[in-house]
């Protein structure tokens, strides 16, 4: 469909606007394009009546292609041109396109008629305005919308503002929560951190049994993490309180027993005691912790802190650990004593060999160097009334002071029994019987060998003690390896057997403890073997000239992987050769 106007003046333009409304409503063309669409063709036709001349309007449906093939959509073509003349001039037409979903018929619009009567004009010229009043009626509804949206965004707006404050209350609890956080966090580290130094410090310090080392080790524990410098005082073993060389704080800690704190402001420490700052050290706080027993206090330990003061944490966890220095100290201390004890009364005992003729002996007591594993072992060798000669070695079980009282028992009954005579398994066999009423919770083992002038053998008995190992005079070692008896003092009746081997002059027979050839690694068999070979690498010769030489010469190889953690005993019995 096409519709043409030609346009000199006003009436052709208002009856072509007029044509083109009405043609609009009729092919359906919606209201607001209908609007749009007077609206910029009266605003064209007003350029074109200025402008002068004949134009032309051209209306003419057609359709434009969608993105789906094989369908359209129908539009209304708006086309306003001049005259032949000024088109061939090269002036481009002005042109609208709207769209018109319903197809229409052929529609008389009437536009002559219209333009004949002024009156009816008018009537028309306000018609054509019914869709911009529609259009305006449009307007306001979207107006009021626009309002409703405006009062809905301002109360989003109000309801946006009191999020960003919740999330910024929730931002600030937030904040807060991680704060403490990383607070508590911290102070967890921090704790874990003075637990595993109070657990590794406590391991250091405990592991010496000498005060005096326990003593240098401290300060290397805590300089300069936990302290700036350290000074340990520690009381004499009379008593004496010497007070004019360390602070006033360090008297008060050792009087009262109670940690001091001398600074010029107030420590607030938990357990300890404020005082005035020290005279010796004005400028710095000190840190006066007791050494504290059961008893008495046992020294004073004054600390300078690493910075300005201590922290509270730090501080508890520092008197704890003096605390636990100060047992270890006073452990090491009563070890020591006890040691001492133990060892000058073994040594006591160790009486000074017989010198019978024909028969050398040497021997050799060395006391364990670790822990307090000495007192068990012991040695012994005098005459019988018929000239005989005992030698015996034993071992009680049990170590200190009990185990050294012990062994002094066993070695007197045995020198008692052995008055009366009888054989090296009869004096084992009575001396099981005596330790066992005297001590039912004590063992001990032991080996005795029996010499006489006027008899070319020994004879030997052992009760669970490591056996003899004997040289003959041509070097050959063997050892005397016949079944012994039971420890001494079992809950068992036993009667321990003699055994009798030659033995001629030249020859030598080891006595030992197992401290000698027992190794934790290797156990007792390979000891016995170096001992043999040790004792078969020496001449008939030296062992008649220097049979102690012999016994250090020993020694020396059978100690070199030791640990020393038992007592060792050897006895060496030599029958000198014939000239």
């Amino acid at each position: 469909m096409t519709r043409t106007w030609q346009i000199t003046d006003v009436t052709d333009a208002a009856r072509a606007r007029i044509g083109t409304a009405r043609l609009a409503a009729a092919f359906g063309v919606p209201p607001v394009e209908r609007a749009r669409l007077t609206a910029s063709l009266g605003a064209q036709l007003r350029l074109c009546l200025a402008k002068g001349g004949t134009w032309r309007l051209t209306l003419e449906t057609g359709t434009v292609s969608r993105t789906v093939p094989g369908a359209g959509e129908s539009v209304l073509h708006a086309v306003v041109t001049q005259s032949p003349r000024a088109a061939a001039a090269g002036q481009p037409p002005w042109r609208v396109t709207v769209p018109c979903p319903e197809a229409a018929a052929d529609v008389d619009l009437g536009a002559d008629s219209v333009a004949d009567d002024p009156e009816l004009l008018a009537q028309a010229l306000l018609g054509t305005d019914e869709d911009t009043a529609l259009v305006l009626e449009r307007l306001s509804e979207q107006e009021g919308l626009v309002e409703f949206h405006r009062e809905e965004l301002q109360q989003t707006n109000q309801g946006v503002v009191a999020l960003h404050a919740e999330l910024d209350a929730a931002g600030r609890a937030q904040r807060e929560a991680f704060a403490a956080e990383r607070k508590a966090r911290t102070e967890a580290e921090n704790a874990r951190r003075r637990l595993t130094f109070l657990a590794d410090a406590s391991a250091v310090l405990t592991a010496s049994l000498d005060h005096h080392e326990i003593v240098r080790r401290l300060p290397e524990l805590l300089v300069p993490e936990y302290a700036a410098s350290v000074d340990i005082w520690l009381f004499d073993q009379d008593g004496d309180r010497p007070g004019p060389a360390h602070a006033a704080a360090a008297v008060v800690a050792a009087r009262t027993g109670r940690p001091q704190y001398a600074a010029a402001h107030p420590g607030g420490l938990p357990g300890v005691d404020d005082q005035p700052p020290s005279a010796l050290a004005p400028e710095r706080p000190l840190l006066c912790i007791p050494l504290p027993t059961r008893q008495a206090p046992l020294g004073v330990v004054t600390l300078s802190p690493p910075g300005e003061r201590w922290d509270a944490d730090d501080a508890v966890m520092l008197v704890e650990l003096t605390r636990r220095a100060s047992i270890a100290i006073d452990h090491a201390q009563r070890y020591q004593h006890n040691r001492d004890i133990a060892e000058t009364l073994q040594r006591a005992l160790l009486t000074e060999l017989p010198a019978p003729p024909g028969l050398a002996l040497a021997a050799r007591y060395l006391p364990a160097t670790h822990g307090l594993n000495i007192g068990g072992d012991w040695y012994d060798a005098f005459r019988q009334p018929d000239g005989g000669v005992i030698a015996v070695v034993g071992d009680v079980t049990g170590h200190g002071l009990r185990a050294a009282v012990m062994m002094s028992q066993l070695r007197t009954a045995l020198r008692a029994y052995a008055v009366d005579g009888g054989s090296p398994g009869q004096l084992l066999t009575r001396l099981h019987t005596f330790l066992h009423h005297l001590q039912p919770d004590l063992f001990a083992t032991a080996v005795i060998a029996r010499f006489h002038p006027d008899d070319p053998t020994v004879t030997w008995a052992a009760a669970g003690h490591p056996p003899p190992v004997l040289r003959t005079p041509d070097g050959r070692v063997r050892t005397l390896d016949a079944k012994p008896g039971a420890m001494l003092g079992i809950p068992l009746r036993q009667e321990i057997a003699d055994h009798t081997v030659p033995m001629a002059p030249g020859s030598t027979l080891a006595l030992y403890t197992d401290g000698l050839v027992e190794r934790r690694a290797r156990g007792i068999d390979p000891g016995i073997a170096r001992l043999a070979d040790a004792l078969g690498s020496f001449g008939p010769a030296e062992l008649d000239a220097d049979l102690e030489g012999s016994a250090d010469g020993i020694l020396r190889p059978m100690l070199s992987d030791s640990e020393r953690d038992d007592d060792v005993c050897l006895l060496l019995c030599h029958l000198r050769g014939t000239d």
